[in-house]
């Protein structure tokens, strides 16, 4: 089973604003967000987790001598990076919704992003199949790993929300992935 993680939460995260490539440590609460994370995991599994400081913090909590794939990095918002979510013009989200290659300036289209972590869900799907392996991650990559599962376009990404800390499960031992679960969030109910 590939069991895919987001991060707990940041202060950036609690602010509401677009945040890629910025590295924060995650906050008082994504640090209790990590630790019920890791509580509604199997135990004893390779954990890998995306290169920058949330998403380590939190798989460090599954497993300190967790492995780091720069695939699992979020979607590079170029110049919209630390805008406010609110304070995004409606003419581009309008633009980046009706085309997976457009991209911020400076930035990572939908397609280019789907591209690397599909390649790193083709790698994990033989080995997922026999032993669990979880991912830690961000919002953008967790959708492109949901449209792998579904063998849907990345523009699907649209149509979904992924929560704080919460759970993606993928089983891979048939003919094509199987999407088992999507934005489990009952382990960190008490911590909103």
């Amino acid at each position: 089973m590939l069991i895919v993680v987001r991060h707990g939460r940041t202060e950036a995260n609690r602010a509401g604003e677009l945040l890629g490539r910025r590295d924060p440590s995650l906050d008082e609460t994504g640090i209790a967000q990590a630790a019920a994370a890791a509580a509604a995991l199997p135990v004893g599994c390779r954990v890998i987790s995306s290169p920058l400081a949330r998403c380590r913090e939190t798989a460090a909590v599954i497993d300190p001598d967790h492995d780091v794939d720069e695939r699992l990095i979020e979607l590079n918002y170029g110049d919209l990076e630390g805008t406010p979510v609110a304070d995004v013009p409606r003419a581009t989200w309008d633009a980046w919704r009706a085309d997976n290659a457009w991209k911020p300036p400076a930035g990572e289209s939908h397609d280019e992003l789907a591209a690397r972590v599909w390649s790193l869900l083709d790698e994990l799907a033989a080995p997922a199949a026999t032993s669990d392996i979880v991912l830690v991650s961000h919002v953008s990559p967790i959708k492109a790993a949901m449209a792998w599962a579904l063998g849907v376009p990345i523009s699907i990404s649209w149509r979904s929300f992924v929560a704080q800390a919460s759970i993606l499960r993928i089983a891979t031992g048939g003919p094509t992935p199987s999407l088992r679960s999507f934005n489990e969030t009952a382990h960190v109910s008490h911590l909103d």
